[in-house]
């Protein structure tokens, strides 16, 4: 094998690390590499001051499993060579200029809309540190870390970032939710404020159409399904959102309310013009101000998921059915009974907790079915769509 001088990175290459591997990645051929131990160790000792005898003699004594199988390692470095992983040629200082923070990270915007998240956190990583000051490069780390499901990378990406920027109500929610610690009873309504009065705007395009939100009609099939062919109903669509799921409704309601948190989710919904009343309101706090409306069906689709304990609301809803009415909710499935505070920052319930809940309250369980509601990261999102009755 020839090569001619001092071994070093390519310097349109950057290296990081995975949960369960290293990553080289060639920035301005697209190109992503994965490394074993071995072939990453001799990468990082590739740094410049070395000839190939220069390597050999510091390689060697570091691992000398490899020390009788350096034409293997040879091998490899010539391939490395050739990917233009490795350069063994003189710096060229108009050449190798290495690629800006900037530049770095509008690289890991567009490969993530290629689906090609991995180059894109190896990216932002590197933007990150070329860019310390700028918490939005830290804010694009930790969202795409938390993607590659770099628990730690993420946390640490996002202390960073809320340094900067303290009143990011959504972002300390995230950090709780990857501290491991106990969780909080519900998300806070800052939090669901900030999501929502940013996500309004593209919500309906966003669920329906990227993430192959099906909720509403799950929940409305099996409600339905209890229902019969019961109309003229008193309906309840608690945490309504835009209206997707107040849209299904219309045509059995004689009156139709709809209460949500954000005041931008609300402007949306009023647009639909299917809502006789619209109140933008805490759910649990507005039911229990609430004492005179009584409904023959309530509501809460994709709602509880920002609730530990389902009785929170399951139990002040409760008190608004007519005798016989239908409460029907979902929640994301979860394997961890009761609940628990996921990743996502949202919660996930155990079968057996829905269950209880609804005893404990005084409803009869008609029916709780398991099917996926959405899909996230191109993964399906399991869900549990129950169906009460008072």
């Amino acid at each position: 094998m020839a090569t001619h001088g001092l071994l070093r990175l390519s310097p349109s290459v950057l290296l990081s690390t995975t949960t369960d591997s290293y990553v080289a990645y060639d920035v301005r051929r697209e190109r992503l590499f994965r490394l074993n131990p071995t072939a990453a160790l001799i990468v990082e000792l590739c740094d410049g001051t070395r000839d190939l005898p220069g390597l050999q003699a510091d390689f060697v004594p570091l691992v000398p499993l490899f020390g009788a199988d350096w034409q293997g390692c040879l091998d490899w470095i010539e391939s490395a060579i050739r990917d233009r992983i490795i350069d063994d040629t003189p710096p060229d200082p108009t050449a190798d200029a290495p690629p800006t923070a900037v530049e770095l990270s509008a690289q890991a915007d567009s490969l993530q809309h290629r689906d090609r998240v991995l180059a894109a956190f190896v990216c932002q990583r590197r933007a990150a540190e070329l860019a310390p000051d700028d918490p939005d490069m830290w804010l694009r780390l930790g969202e795409l870390a938390h993607i590659i499901g770099q628990r730690n990378e993420a946390r640490s990406a996002y202390q960073r970032y809320l340094s900067q920027c303290p009143d990011d109500a959504e972002i300390a929610h995230l950090l709780t939710a990857l501290a491991d610690t106990a969780p909080p009873p519900r998300v806070s309504d800052r939090c669901i404020e900030q999501l929502y009065s940013r996500f309004a705007t593209f919500y309906d395009e966003n669920m329906t159409g990227e993430l192959d939100y099906c909720a509403p009609d799950k929940l409305h099939e099996a409600t339905v399904t209890a229902l019969g062919h019961r109309a003229g109903l008193d309906v309840l669509d608690l945490g309504c959102g835009t209206g997707l799921g107040g849209a299904l409704w219309r045509a059995r309601a004689a009156h139709l309310v709809g209460v949500d948190l954000s005041a931008e989710m609300i402007a949306r919904a009023r647009t639909r013009a299917i809502y006789d009343r619209l109140e933008t309101a805490e759910i649990t706090q507005w039911l229990a101000q609430t004492t005179s409306d009584l409904f023959d069906l309530v509501l809460a689709c994709d709602t509880l998921i920002y609730f530990g304990d389902l009785a929170l609301v399951v139990e002040p809803a409760a008190t608004k059915l007519r005798p016989g009415g239908l409460l029907g909710f979902t929640v994301e499935r979860g394997d961890t009974d009761p609940f628990r505070l996921s990743d996502s920052g949202r919660f996930t319930h155990h079968p057996n907790h829905v269950s209880s809940v609804a005893a404990n309250t005084g409803l009869t369980l008609l029916s709780l079915d398991e099917t996926t509601v959405r899909y996230e990261y191109g993964e399906p999102v399991a869900g549990l769509i129950a169906v009460c009755q008072g």
